[in-house]
Formats: C-alpha cells, structure tokens, sequence
C-alpha cells in the first residue's frame, strides 16, 4: 500500500511538473513570437514607405530612398525587383546585392502576399517577414526583413532552467514528504490490522492504538467499541455454557444417583424402590424444563421469529391464569386478573402466554401462604402496560438489576426446591426487548416484587418492531 500511494503522488507530481515546464515557456515563445512579428512588420512597412514613391526599383534610387532609414530591432533588410535581383542589403558581410535571392517569404512576396516566419532553435529566435512593393497596382518589388535574436533566447532559456530548479526542488520535496505521509500512513494501518488479526486469533483483550483526530483514529475506536461487545459477548456465551452444563449436570447426576442406588440395592422394597422413581421423574422433568427454556433463548438469540400481529391480551391471560389456578391453590396463594379493554399487543400470541405465564408462575412460587398475585393489563398511548404484582418474599434492592440475567437467583437454594431454572426472566425479557418493549422489576413497599412490562400496542399502526 505504500507503494501504491507513492506512485500515486509520485504520478501526480510528474504531471505537475509537465505542466510547470510546458506552459509556461510556450506561453512566452507566443507572446516572443508575436513580439517579433509586430516588430518586422513594422519595419518592413517604413522601408515600403520610404520607396513606395518610386515608380521603379534600381540599386541607385533604393539607396537614396532608404538613407537615413534606420529600422530598429532588424537584423538584415533586402529588397529586390520584381524578379528576385537583390537592390539593396544591409548586411555588410556576405552583402547579396546584384544577385538573385529566392527566400520562401520574398518569393511569396512577390506574389503578392505578406509573409511572417518565426521559429526557436538553437539558443536563438529566427524571425523573418516580407511585403511587396507596389506601384500602381503593379509589384515592382519586395521587401525582406530577418531579425536574429540571442537576447530573449536567453531569458527564455534561464526561465527553463529556473523552473527545471524549482521542479526539482518540489520533486525532492513531494517525494520525502509522501515516503514519510505514506509510511505513517501505513504504520497506523498496520497497527489496525495486527489489532484485528491478534482478535480474529482469539485475544479478545487486544486494541488498536491511534492517537490523533483523523479517520484512522475514529476507526481505531469504532473498532475497540466492537471487540468491547464482542468481548462481553464472548464472556456471556462462556458462562452461559459454563451455568447451562451445571444446571444440566445437577438434574443427569441426580438421576445417576438414584438409579445407582436402585441397581445395587437388590433388597430394596417397593414403596422405596417406587419413591426413587417418582424423585427420578422429578429430575428428568426438571431437565425437560431446562432443555425447553435452552432452545427458547437460542430461537431468540437466532433472531429468526413469526411476524408480530395485534394480539388481544384478555383471552390470553385468561388461558394463561386457568393453567396456573392450581398451582396458586396449591400455594394457597390468590391469584386477580385486571385487563381493561382495548388492551393489545404486538407479538404472537405464543410470545404474549410465555411473558404472562412466566410473570405470573413466579409471583406464586415466591409468595408466602395466603398472599396475593395481581395481574393488571391496561392500554396506554401506543402502547399497552401489563403488571404483575405480589405480596411475597420480594427481591433485595441491589439484585433488582440482576434478575433478568441467564441463570440468575436471588436465592439458589429456594430457586431449585421451587422447580425454576433461572431462565424464564431471561426469556421474558428478551422476548419484550425483541418486539421493541421494555421490563422493569420494582419493589413494593411493604413487601413483594412488581414487574412492569411496557409493549407496542395496536394504536401504532401494527409496525412490526
């Protein structure tokens, strides 16, 4: 990666410096040829109007015509007859008057046309220009004008060479500045990436380290936040395996118990023999229990569920209360209903019995002899609030936050004697949350436990949460 962000800087600066030592220079040779083809038209134009009086050209009138003429900025001046023949040259050396002088701009010239040329080469402007000499509508000459020029040559070739300096410098500059960007680049990429491979190895307490402000830094934290999740998740899946084979193991242990005791007991009787059997129902129903509540909590953590519906909680409540009346009598404990109409709730009806029978079922397994169980359903704006209300044992204030954890009792002993498995809050709870609701437990003064659970009711439009 480093390499493919210096070549992109390095491909970058390579099209800059083009373009610093393109333009540049072209833009001033056109403003120098322009320059020049200014200069010789002007000063073949006052060499043909100082004979454009004369009706013919010879060698005597042309220089009479053009003394005195002084042409600035020309290096060589030439006019000739209508055929070529040369009248007059300034050029002391190599001077061509008398011959015949055949050069592309004169030839066009007396033709009757203006001709320009101007090129760059060889450390000097060459610049070159020509016009007939008419005399009643008839060319009875032309006239050729060259300029050689070293003196702009040279500012144009120093301005070369200064940008060539100054493209260098930037070059040396751009290069070690994108070897140490993209260095540091790469070092905060490789601190991310060794992080997630350490995490992707198993160690979970691994963290990427970036300091500053960018978006490297803001990755770095979304990451550490994700494997902060991924860890308590982790710490969660570990000991709700670790609590889910020991409440597995205690029920299978007390079975091999028994049954041990049965086999080796060859003289047992039967009314003993048949108390053993019934205790080994007990557990292998207390196993079934746990199982069932097991597979409910990995449907729920799968995600996969039926598409919520507006569920009626009167009917639902009823068939949940009529299962648990005995259970209640048996405890001798009282069990109300309260459900006003209109209260409804977005689930299934299978997920409406599982909250209310679970609320209800431990409210009388934790109660006292003679107390009470209170159910109430009632709807609310967008939704419906359904609480369950005991006169028991209560929950100590600082275990409140606790109960809706996998596994979790208040109290261990009386948990087990009462039959629970220490996941139906956990179900309760997930179950609510899953549908967009929300569980709290409370304590009521003077003794018992209140659970409040708040759920989408069918004044919201029947949105699946």
């Amino acid at each position: 990666m480093q390499l493919k962000i210096s070549a992109s800087y390095l491909a970058m600066l390579l099209a800059v410096m083009v373009l610093m030592n393109t333009y540049p220079l072209v833009v001033s040779q056109d403003l120098v040829f322009q320059s020049k083809r200014n200069t010789l038209l002007s000063g073949a134009a006052a060499l043909n109007t100082a004979v454009s009086g004369l009706d013919e050209l010879t060698e005597e009138n042309v220089g009479q015509a053009l003394a005195g003429v002084d042409v600035a900025g020309i290096s060589r001046a030439i006019i000739s007859d209508p055929y070529g023949k040369v009248l007059y040259d300034t050029r002391e050396a190599g001077n061509a008057a008398g011959r015949y002088v055949f050069y592309n701009e004169l030839v066009e010239a007396l033709r009757g046309s203006v001709a320009l040329y101007s090129e760059y080469k060889e450390g000097a402007f060459h610049s070159s220009a020509a016009q007939p000499v008419v005399y009643r509508n008839q060319i009875i000459g032309g006239i050729y004008v060259y300029e050689y020029d070293t003196q702009q040559a040279s500012l144009l070739a120093n301005l070369s060479s200064t940008l060539m300096s100054i493209s260098i410098g930037i070059a040396a500059l751009v290069v070690m500045l994108s070897m140490v960007f993209s260095r540091q680049l790469t070092r905060r990429l490789g601190s991310l990436q060794a992080a997630i491979r350490g995490v992707r190895e198993g160690a979970y307490n691994r963290r990427a380290i970036l300091s500053g402000h960018d978006e490297f830094t803001q990755i770095a934290g979304e990451f550490n936040d994700l494997v902060d999740r991924l860890q308590e998740t982790e710490s969660a899946r570990r000991q709700f395996v670790s609590d889910a084979s020991h409440e597995l193991k205690t029920p299978l242990a007390a079975i091999r118990l028994l049954t041990d005791s049965i086999l080796q007991n060859e003289n047992m009787d039967n009314a003993t023999a048949m108390e053993f059997v019934s205790d080994i129902g007990q557990e292998a129903e207390r196993l079934s229990r746990i199982t069932e509540d097991l597979l409910r909590l990995t449907r729920l953590d799968s995600g996969v569920a039926e598409a919520a519906h507006p569920v009626e909680v009167a009917p639902v409540l009823e068939r949940a209360v009529r299962m648990l009346r005995p259970v209640a009598e048996e405890k001798g404990v009282e069990l109300l209903i309260v459900c006003i109409s209109g209260a409804a709730v977005l689930a299934t009806e299978g997920e409406l019995h599982q909250i209310l029978y679970n609320l209800a079922e431990n409210a009388i397994k934790y109660n006292r002899p003679g107390g009470r169980v209170r159910v109430k359903a009632e709807p609310a704006e967008e939704s419906t609030v359904i609480t369950v209300e005991d006169n028991g044992i209560g929950i100590p204030p600082e275990e409140l936050s606790n109960v809706f954890k996998r596994f979790y009792r208040v109290d261990k002993a009386r948990s087990r004697a009462a039959g629970g498995t220490g996941l139906g809050l956990s179900i309760v709870s997930d179950t609510v949350s899953r549908r967009g609701g929300a569980i709290r437990a409370e304590n009521v003064p003077g003794g018992g436990t209140r659970f409040i659970v708040t759920m989408p009711s069918l004044e919201r439009g029947g949105e699946e949460p």
